[in-house]
């Protein structure tokens, strides 16, 4: 087939599914084309999968001859959709919904209007949780189905667990808390640190514990200045590429975001057995079943109390960190996850 696989911006999950995809489908004789920014060529470098890039000025073009397009997110979807009418369409469209609407307001009515222009003239909308199944079939899409998206596989860790707490200035004393995201308003970082805070009031029983935030974005100047003002035991480590070695130095895994579908990070800190607290959003309940404890969105306390919890109780802990490995192991492999989206390709 001749494949044209599109992306808006992207320097993390959606990128890396894509390039994914693009060398599964060149491994099975495909004629991969990837559409998107030329950032992300530059950041993913889907030519050495054996595809070929372009940028989304010649989508148009891309198009011509295709036997299926699939678009990442509602905005890539949208494009294609605005580009597709008026001319002969190619035979199929498939379109994977990522990440759900979460603006309000002026902004929300404007996603609202792209989300349809995205989703309903697609042949077929593959969603990464649940609860985009059934946001795509109220936008009345024309074929809906659970597609969820899975973390590839990390390599193993390269130093050891003192190694890693040392070069991150965590003693012996402290337990070692862990966050992998992108530092933007979904992830809610600053309720993380409220419960950072609260882990560490002394009225509360205090417990000594250091979090390391692995990633960049837009609020990490605001998130340094509230780190710094209120001498938290926080350390940003801007964005990193070792992340197995940071797992195998962590006792929790901890994730504060408003919405997730199946979040990378997660099933990754699972694979590896960390403990994992996060809140009860998105996909991440039929994620991480019981093998890891969730609470409500921007719940602190709750937050803190479930991480003290873990990290009060061995017996708790140990039960946690086989269940992460257990639970993963009952996931379609990620060659099997690939494989399941382009069967929508025919």
């Amino acid at each position: 087939m001749r494949v044209v696989l599109v992306l808006g911006p992207s320097t993390g999950g959606i990128g890396g599914y894509v390039r994914a995809l693009a060398e599964h489908c060149v491994a099975r004789g495909d004629q991969v084309v990837v559409v998107g920014p030329a950032a992300t060529e530059s950041h993913f470098s889907f030519t050495a999968t054996g595809a070929r890039f372009v940028t989304l000025s010649k989508l148009p073009a891309a198009l011509r001859g295709a036997d299926v397009v699939h678009s990442h997110g509602l905005k890539a979807a949208a494009l294609t959709n605005l580009v597709r009418a008026g001319r002969r369409r190619s035979r199929r469209h498939v379109v994977t919904l990522h990440n759900a609407v979460l603006a309000t307001g002026i902004r929300a009515r404007i996603a609202s209007l792209v989300e349809r222009l995205a989703v309903r003239p697609a042949d077929v909308v593959l969603c990464a949780s649940s609860d985009l199944v059934q946001r795509a079939t109220a936008l009345r899409a024309r074929e809906v189905s659970l597609c969820p998206v899975p973390s590839p596989p990390l390599p193993a860790p390269t130093r050891s667990r003192a190694e890693i707490r040392d070069e991150l200035g965590v003693p012996d004393d402290e337990s070692l808390l862990l966050t992998v995201c992108r530092l933007a308003p979904q992830k809610a970082l600053p309720f993380l640190l409220d419960a950072v805070a609260i882990l560490g009031d002394v009225i509360l029983g205090a417990i000594p514990v250091r979090l390391v935030i692995a990633g960049d974005g837009p609020k990490r100047g605001a998130l340094a200045a509230r780190i710094e003002a209120e001498k938290l035991p926080v350390t940003l480590l801007g964005h990193r590429s070792d992340v197995s070695d940071l797992l195998a130095a962590a006792d929790v895994f901890v994730l504060s975001s408003q919405w997730e579908a199946r979040a990378l990070v997660v099933q990754e800190a699972m694979h590896a057995g960390v403990p994992v607290v996060a809140t009860r959003v998105g996909g991440l309940p039929e994620l991480v079943g019981d093998a890891g404890l969730l609470v409500p969105a921007n719940n602190a306390l709750a937050f803190a109390a479930r991480v003290r919890s873990i990290l009060a109780d061995p017996d708790l802990r140990d039960k946690l960190r086989a269940a992460g490995p257990a639970r993963a192991a009952t996931w379609p492999s990620y060659t099997e996850s690939l494989a399941v989206a382009r069967a929508w390709y025919t």
